[in-house]
């Protein structure tokens, strides 16, 4: 008999329709409440500023639509393997809360649960933040004890290496060989506070994932970090994706690729900071910016996350 009794997807979270009841007053738009209560009230500048990069997109983020569909695909693939677990979500800043969700898993009758963080690398931001948020729910839950386990980081699994990979090739079909050759290759992820860096493996797993990535195409490689907040009040991690393609114009750099490896489905961090400002400011360098998709529910991702899944069922039979 299996220990674990469920898969538990943790995620970040995303503005969708519909009042979240956090904020009263309301604020106004789910963008406006999403970024609220993330950025604080002492910021409202930056509050208000976020918030547009949402209202391009009609105010919304596709991050939970994208992570319901891997859910979706991991629940399949188990499925295909004789494992017929249920997969929850919870995410950390808008509905399904990570509240809802253990209330939800536990009145389902689960007492053991498998966890996946739903970031690339860690830093305490990434990781620890989310399993001290994931225990508090836990701790608060009236309905039965609960027990939350994680899966060790992926960073340099194959099956998210050659996710990444072939992404990377599929942003560039039509390429000739020596054009693919060519380009520059920009690997991102979200930029932290440098003392974050400090502290954590965050910016070495990033550089060991890159490295791996690189390697199976065969070319150079730069890294880049993004989504940073303007003017912050101490140093994040550099270079910044903007500085980085600055510093390539006039240098005879026709073509970039941008894959953002430190991110796990499309949201608006990568839609407006990656698809709308970095294309603009590539552009404006005389370069053509292309950009990789991110790992999504791309086969080779989803079959990794049942393999380290398996591994932990088979662990707990032992």
């Amino acid at each position: 008999m299996n220990q674990y009794d469920g898969v538990f997807l943790i995620g970040f979270g995303g503005p969708t329709p519909g009042c979240c009841k956090r904020l009263d007053p309301c604020p106004g738009s789910e963008a406006l409440c999403f970024v609220q209560c993330i950025v604080g009230t002492n910021n409202m500048d930056r509050v208000e500023e976020v918030a547009k990069h949402y209202n391009v997109f009609g105010g919304f983020s596709p991050f939970n639509e994208l992570t319901f569909k891997q859910a979706t695909a991991l629940k399949d693939v188990l499925k295909s393997r004789g494992l017929d677990l249920p997969v929850y979500i919870g995410m950390r800043n808008w509905s399904p809360f990570f509240g809802e969700t253990v209330e939800q898993m536990v009145t389902d009758g689960s007492r053991s649960i498998i966890g996946i963080i739903l970031s690339s690398f860690q830093s305490s931001a990434s990781w620890e933040r989310y399993q001290q948020e994931v225990q508090d729910a836990v701790n608060m839950s009236e309905n039965g004890p609960l027990v939350v386990r994680y899966i060790e980081p992926w960073y340099k699994e194959d099956g998210f290496i050659d996710a990444v990979t072939d992404l990377i090739r599929s942003s560039c079909l039509g390429w000739s060989r020596e054009r693919f050759k060519r380009a520059g290759l920009i690997l991102t992820a979200h930029a932290i506070p440098q003392t974050a860096a400090e502290q954590s493996p965050y910016t070495k797993q990033f550089i060991e994932t890159a490295k791996l990535v690189a390697t199976r195409l065969d070319k150079h490689f730069e890294i880049a970090y993004q989504s940073a907040p303007d003017n912050p009040p101490i140093s994040w991690t550099q270079p910044t994706i903007e500085s980085l393609i600055e510093s390539k114009k006039g240098k005879n750099v026709n073509d970039i690729i941008v894959s953002p490896i430190g991110f796990l489905c499309d949201h608006v961090e990568i839609l407006y900071d990656l698809d709308i400002a970095g294309k603009k400011k590539a552009q404006s360098c005389g370069i053509t910016m292309v950009r990789a998709g991110t790992v999504g529910n791309h086969p080779l991702f989803i079959e990794m996350l049942a393999d380290r899944i398996e591994d932990m069922l088979s662990d707990s039979k032992k």
